[in-house]
């Protein structure tokens, strides 16, 4: 019995994919064991609130999985499909989310504290209170995203923004610059340009220089 109930304390919803459920049984059961689902299918699953420092899953199908206060400390996510889950609270410091797509994804009050994100695709992401204090955005989608009262320091943000992309209350300093989206095409913006736009829309960011 003792087993089962670690099973359903580790894995609320297990996937539908037979091989990555059997995966994620087989993790369950054993204490303190590492998470390897590197490109494994965990569509809808629900492992929230787990322990999955330094877990591998490079290439993992994700979608609409919840996530939610799970501990990803230095995971490797790298080309990940994150898209629609829900990760709100999650600690993903240091996390490597290379090329992952977190479209429309909840990273609200999520810390990704020194997190790389190159190339990552989280357009139309929530990263509303989110900590991004040392995060490497480099290429970065957020067109759409909502960033509103998230905290960045020394924060690579050199992203994709657009008017839908929220800023209000984001606070912090950060590295640019950041391209921005419009009707006459992407223009880029650093220094005090990027500041401006920020700032205009409620933000209180200081662009550092390199």
């Amino acid at each position: 019995m003792s087993g089962t109930r670690d099973v359903e304390n580790k894995v609320k919803v297990l996937s539908a994919d037979p091989d990555a459920a059997a995966v994620l049984k087989g993790w369950a059961a054993q204490e303190d064991a590492l998470l390897d689902v590197a490109g494994l299918d965990l569509t809808g699953a629900d492992i929230s609130g787990a322990d999955l420092a330094n877990g591998l899953l490079t290439e993992t199908v994700l979608r609409k999985a919840n996530l939610s206060g799970c501990d990803l400390y230095r995971a490797n996510l790298e080309g990940a499909v994150l898209a629609e889950a829900d990760l709100s609270g999650a600690s993903l410091v240091k996390a490597v989310l290379d090329e992952a797509s977190l479209a429309g994804a909840n990273l609200d009050d999520a810390d990704l504290g020194s997190a790389e994100l190159w190339g990552a695709d989280a357009s139309g992401a929530s990263l509303r209170g989110s900590k991004l204090e040392g995060a490497a955005l480099l290429e970065t989608k957020l067109y759409g995203a909502d960033l509103s009262h998230a905290t960045v320091r020394e924060t690579s943000f050199k992203v994709f923004l657009d008017d839908r992309s929220i800023v209000d209350g984001l606070t912090g300093t950060v590295f640019g610059p950041a391209r921005v989206a419009g009707a006459e095409g992407v223009r880029e913006v650093s220094g005090r340009d990027l500041e401006v736009w920020l700032n205009e829309r409620g933000a209180r960011v200081e662009v550092l220089t390199p």
